[in-house]
């Protein structure tokens, strides 16, 4: 065991030193803060502590402590992934989890307080204050302060479980992703791939020191070869890797199937649930979100079906006549409609990410996201990264200063998809805001993407899509960077109701297809020309492109989501997938292969934190596009509004309810009007 006085994770500098940072560190680190942080309670129960600075300060002091040496570990285990790591990892998550539950369930503190929100001082405590003992007693509730016995020592190993769980999952899904490759010899098996992608496929072999062409299963590979290979045999062997990742019909390892876990994982969340006196989890999940019950949200999604489902029926008859019309014959399969749907795209808009990826080069776009962002908010973004250790060398590291030059925050970004890396997109908090003494600990994120990488010497170059996922995590970004609130339990994202945690980064979504804002990047990176006018039209005209399709699916996931944690029946993997195939028989409108294992791959319910809250992304949707709307009634960059989102929703981070955030920009409640608008669909 490492001598815990040169621990890295114990320093506790400004940043976190990842190039230091060693597996054997890990355990020893949490373990002795997680006994601080014991030490510390026990001292102040002892005490009988009860008021704000003698009882809430100092254990904000420590759980500050715990979370900044267990962020950097977090981190790298996604963008760094070792067996060594991971195990060092998975070995703190009991440890974690029995701390969480020991706080949560002990009594005395509980009851300190009860007596803080009791006290005649209470309404003397701001907005942010009162925000975070609310918060606490509602957390004290559903982690099972009220459980008794052996119930308390179920709910206690339940949680443990449950951490483990979803850790295994995650990295099942890592494993079985990164374990699949097809190489290719012939050329002539890659027609119809753009030329940035067979670069692509190309390096990818290289960096294997392997002959030819290297297909994996990351994102910006799967998505060029599923869209634009004419080899329909390629598509569908692609397909059929993807969908059936960590699953009994995957082609990879069957150690890697989450069939046993994901229904471990379902049991456990229902049986926590009624514990605590819920009828289900999705109860349990909705009582510390802005919906109201789970009736209201299935109706909100079946709502959003119906109002759906016809232009889709149109969309998938008009995908199928167009791929007759080119000779296919038959019904399409799964792996023919990203195909289809592309060529149609390009026939009726003239358009292809081809056309607009040497638009869109990583420095420019990122340029213009700053400049996007310094308009919005009068804030600037300069890089800040001499002498700062990061876990990549191509990960960059950045300083935003308000409009005084005073610094907000700080971020790493980490754009593009290479080995070892979780897949998907996320931000995460590395530092949380926090004024403690006089002095203000600044908020750092990790912003973390799955883009194209850079061929050659060529910068990278992104598609549209990608641009969009790139604005949407840095809306999270802000969300966390640039609040003004000074306590960590509802500083940033922290404390915001999850349905509504979306807004921001759904928000940012916009400025990727305004002309006045593609004007700040979206020029050749050669010529330096802007996006061609036409070319903007078409980009546009496309824009809600089978985008009923696109809003069923999100509901199929969600709706998904909700029933698979409302019923009580469900006891085996094949339970999960009858769940799955009803809702898909009440709300999609074309045909799912059996192979696919949809499921077994999907970490933002079982691995992440929306169980029985995938909705969210629909719910916050509504909430984003009227947000939006008023900028588009008084100028996407007019200060004014620009400065009254800043000041009413960013700032103000989990202070308070986000409806009266949206209340506080809007002046009045959301409407589903500017969803429907947005989305073609009204």
């Amino acid at each position: 065991m490492p001598d815990t006085d040169t621990n890295p994770l114990l320093e506790q500098n400004d940043l976190p030193p990842f190039e230091q940072i060693l597996p054997e560190h890990v355990q020893p680190a949490i373990s002795a803060l997680i006994a601080e942080n014991r030490a510390t309670i026990a001292s102040l129960v002892a005490a009988g502590k009860s008021d704000w600075d003698s009882l809430i300060k100092p254990l904000e002091l420590v759980s500050d402590r715990l979370d900044r040496a267990w962020s950097p570990v977090r981190h790298l285990n996604s963008v760094k992934s070792s067996d060594e790591l991971r195990d060092a990892y998975n070995s703190c998550l009991p440890l974690l989890s029995d701390l969480s539950t020991e706080i949560s369930q002990n009594r005395d503190l509980y009851t300190a307080y009860r007596t803080i929100a009791d006290s005649a001082d209470f309404e003397h405590l701001d907005e942010a204050r009162q925000k975070t003992v609310k918060d606490a007693l509602l957390h004290f509730h559903l982690g099972g302060v009220d459980l008794e016995g052996a119930d308390r020592e179920t709910y206690q190993q339940l949680q443990k479980d449950l951490s483990e769980l979803q850790s295994r999952f995650e990295n099942n899904l890592l494993d079985s992703t990164q374990a699949w490759q097809y190489l290719v010899e012939d050329e002539r098996e890659l027609a119809g791939l753009p030329e940035y992608a067979r670069a692509m496929l190309r390096q990818l072999a290289e960096q294997k020191g392997l002959p030819g062409y290297r297909i994996t299963l990351d994102i910006p590979c799967y998505l060029a070869v599923i869209t634009h290979a004419d080899d329909r045999t390629l598509r569908q062997r692609i397909y059929e890797a993807y969908v059936s990742r960590a699953s009994d019909a995957g082609v990879t390892d069957k150690k890697w199937d989450n069939a046993a876990i994901m229904r471990e994982i379902v049991v456990k969340r229902r049986e926590k649930a009624k514990l605590l006196g819920f009828g289900n989890y999705a109860e349990y999940s909705l009582a510390s979100k802005m919906a109201e019950s789970v009736e209201q949200v299935v109706e909100f999604l079946r709502d959003l079906a119906r109002r759906s489902r016809q232009a889709a029926q149109d969309e998938v008859a008009e995908r199928q006549a167009f791929a007759e019309s080119l000779g296919f014959e038959g019904e399409l399969e799964a792996w023919d409609y990203p195909y289809y749907s592309e060529k149609l795209k390009q026939q009726r808009y003239s358009i292809t990410d081809e056309d607009l990826k040497p638009y869109f080069s990583d420095t420019r776009v990122v340029a213009g996201l700053f400049e996007v962002v310094k308009r919005l908010y009068g804030v600037q973004i300069s890089e800040a990264g001499d002498g700062i250790e990061r876990w990549d060398p191509a990960v960059g590291f950045y300083r935003i200063d308000d409009v005084e030059g005073n610094a907000m925050g700080y971020f790493f970004l980490d754009l593009y998809a290479r080995e070892h890396k979780r897949g998907g997109a996320w931000m995460d908090e590395c530092i949380n805001r926090y004024r403690i003494d006089g002095k203000t600990q600044l908020p750092v994120a990790y912003l973390t993407c799955n883009l194209t990488p850079p061929i050659g010497d060529e910068p990278a170059l992104f598609t549209h899509d990608e641009v969009l996922t790139l604005f949407h995590e840095f809306g999270h970004g802000l969300h966390h960077m640039l609040t003004r609130i000074d306590v960590p339990e509802v500083a940033g994202i922290n404390g915001v109701e999850w349905d509504a945690v979306e807004l921001p980064s759904q928000f940012m979504e916009n400025y990727c297809w305004e002309r006045e804002a593609l004007d700040l990047f979206a020029t050749h990176y050669q010529t330096g020309e802007r996006l061609p006018e036409d070319l903007y039209q078409r980009m546009l005209a496309a824009k809600n492109f089978q985008s009923a399709l696109q809003m069923l699916r999100q509901i199929e996931f969600a709706l998904f989501d909700l029933q698979l944690h409302m019923r009580d029946d469900v006891a085996s993997a094949d339970d999960i997938q009858s769940i799955l195939d009803a809702v898909r028989d009440e709300v999609s409108v074309v045909r799912t292969p059996r192979i696919n294992r949809f499921q077994n791959g999907f970490s933002h319910i079982f691995a992440g934190g929306y169980a029985a809250g995938y909705y969210s992304y629909k719910w916050a949707e509504v909430l984003s596009a009227d947000a939006f709307s008023a900028f588009e009634e008084e100028g996407i960059f007019n200060p004014d509004t620009g400065r009254r989102f800043l000041q009413c929703v960013l700032e103000k981070g989990g202070s308070r309810p986000a409806m009266d955030s949206f209340r506080c920009f809007r002046g009045r409640e959301p409407e589903i009007d500017a969803l429907l608008r947005h989305s073609g669909i009204q």
